[in-house]
């Protein structure tokens, strides 16, 4: 059974829908990932919604799965050559309003499968808006933050977790392997410096055992797109784990949806 509405006949799409169909949503984001992997993470974000919509099929269940949003939230990746960074007012009215016409199109179970940690403020609003406004309950799963622990619980090698890195890059290496040039992978380069000390994550500086929030851009916190300390020990066999559980997960909130009388009116 297909499942990218892109790729359906409309009266399929909506039969499928009278008849309780769920419809995921991927977000993604085009930007720097390094030399090595593709600058369009929202395929990954599709792809893994579509592997949930086939596990969710093989349980007995039906979802579809929407065209991606393939732009993120303006953060850090602005100023990125050939990338697209929206505002945040623009994002957020982007996905609330995308939401909004899915659950007017008879979808009452709406899931975000969401693959870029500057998207999350906006979805956060619009799940809230959704449930205020229209007694839905929208949940969202945040991929490379979950993917984060669970690489953390298998006991991955941290060196190479971070961005330009784990996640993203071993699960693109198993997606998409033909778009990877891992020959291009190489040790993390110096980080910027900002008042004369070396920036120590996105959006912080760390000083006297705590966190300083302030304005940071790529290149001083992943100089290249690289973040991980050495990116070169991702591989495609872990992207393939990643990918089985974090589309099963998504199955697991599509039926949990079904079977509960809290799910989307």
């Amino acid at each position: 059974m297909p499942h990218a509405i892109a790729r359906l006949r409309a009266p399929d799409v909506a039969a499928r829908l009278a008849a309780g169909a769920a419809v995921i949503l991927p977000m993604g984001s085009t930007e720097t990932h390094g030399p090595a992997a593709p600058m369009g993470d929202f395929m990954l974000a599709d792809a893994i919604a579509m592997q949930a919509a086939r596990a969710a099929q093989a349980a007995g269940d039906d979802a579809l799965v929407a065209p991606a949003i393939p732009f993120g939230g303006e953060d850090f990746f602005a100023g990125v050559p050939g990338g697209v960074a929206l505002s945040p007012a623009t994002l957020s009215a982007l996905t609330l309003e995308t939401l909004e016409a899915l659950h007017r199109g008879g979808a009452r179970r709406l899931l975000v499968v969401n693959g870029h940690g500057g998207n999350i403020p906006a979805i956060d609003a619009a799940q809230r808006v959704m449930r205020a406004r229209h007694g839905a309950i929208v949940p969202a799963l945040h991929l490379w933050r979950e993917a984060s622990d669970l690489l953390r619980e298998w006991g991955a090698p941290a060196a190479a977790t971070g961005h330009g890195g784990n996640p993203v890059l071993s699960v693109a290496l198993h997606l998409f392997p033909q778009l990877c040039a891992p020959h291009r992978l190489a040790p993390r380069q110096a980080a910027g410096r900002i008042f004369g000390r070396p920036v120590t994550n996105f959006g912080a500086l760390r000083l006297a055992g705590v966190d300083f929030s302030l304005p940071t851009h790529v290149d001083e916190v992943a100089p290249g797109g690289v973040q991980a300390e050495d990116p070169r020990e991702a591989d495609a066999d872990l992207g393939a784990r990643l990918c089985t559980a974090l589309a099963e997960a998504a199955a697991a909130m599509v039926a949990l949806m079904r079977s509960s009388p809290e799910g989307s009116p």
